[in-house]
């Protein structure tokens, strides 16, 4: 998938939204992170439990969202609206054929990012790995990915 396509996708997502998640700040960090889980070529992990190409978990990123405070009630909102059961275990069987749904729970999880989002590659790896929580983190590819992502965007022009 070329970064187009990938932002062709993060559209879609967003259009489920209220505007105010629709940032080129966030647009940048959610390919970044499409890119590193995922590089936008898999919907279910290979050999692990993660759906969609952000790679959310049952229990972790889709309970998380959720069930939080800040997030949840817009997620069962879009689940709803999409004619998906307003379930944890609906949300993520339907993340792998829903990529929409898939940049919604993405776009709500950096939400619940206390600090703003970022703009260096460092404060990029800090935010992902504490909301992502990867069980193995390539801090090598990330650089890569989160500068093609904010050229992308012309937030490092």
């Amino acid at each position: 998938m070329t970064l187009g396509d990938a932002d062709k996708l993060i559209t879609a997502g967003l259009l489920w939204l209220p505007e105010r998640f629709d940032t080129p700040q966030a647009r940048a960090m959610l390919m970044a992170i499409g890119l590193q889980e995922s590089r936008f070529m898999h919907r279910r992990q290979i050999g692990g439990p993660a759906n969609g190409y952000w790679q959310f978990e049952l229990g972790g990123g889709v309970r998380g969202v959720m069930t939080h405070p800040a997030t949840g009630g817009i997620a069962r909102e879009v689940l709803t609206r999409l004619d998906y059961p307003v379930t944890v275990e609906a949300a993520y069987n339907a993340l792998p054929d829903n990529d929409a749904l898939a940049l919604v729970f993405a776009r709500l999880l950096l939400f619940t990012v206390p600090s703003a989002l970022p703009e260096s590659s460092g404060d990029g790896w800090k935010q992902y790995l504490w909301a992502w929580r990867p069980g193995k983190p390539h801090a090598n590819t990330w650089p890569g990915y989160f500068e093609r992502a904010r050229r992308f965007y012309e937030l490092d022009a």
